[in-house]
């Protein structure tokens, strides 16, 4: 993980990241995609929701004299980084752009994607698979409740 986020340019150097803080990592992560499902039509696990909304209290962000957001002080080095990904997803939901991230409504797909199409109705990371599994299925159940 310190490895993926020193490659973002969210942390330094890389370093050790603390269980706790990996912990936290997951919970954000498990937290957004739950409610990156909601725009397929998913219904949001509460508990998952939850237990992000409880990581990001614990990770506070300051306003700046021009209106930035920026980590609070006193972050450690892994922790920081946190807040800055609560930052992004924050100006995502305030410009309305997170609608246009999903995630693949096909379940067996762990993949995100952003909707790049006119009126955000795209379902599958791809068509030609995950859209193509999800139809082929569907069309095979009618076909059996036909017989």
């Amino acid at each position: 993980m310190a490895n993926w986020l020193t490659g973002r340019g969210l942390l330094n150097a890389p370093a050790e990241i603390p269980p706790d803080v990996h912990d936290s990592y997951v919970a954000l992560r498990a937290g957004i995609r739950e409610e990156l499902g909601s725009h397929v039509g998913d219904t949001p696990d509460p508990e998952l929701l939850a237990a992000a909304d409880r990581v990001l209290a614990g990770h506070p962000v300051l306003v700046t004299s021009r209106g930035f957001l920026t980590p609070a002080a006193g972050l450690s080095a892994q922790r920081r980084p946190l807040a800055a990904l609560a930052i992004a997803w924050s100006g995502l939901v305030t410009t309305g752009d997170a609608a246009r991230l999903k995630r693949c409504a096909e379940h067996t797909c762990g993949w995100a994607f952003w909707d790049v199409s006119k009126n955000r109705s795209r379902r599958w990371c791809s068509m030609k698979v995950c859209g193509n599994r999800n139809k082929t299925r569907s069309y095979a159940s009618r076909k059996r409740q036909a017989t």
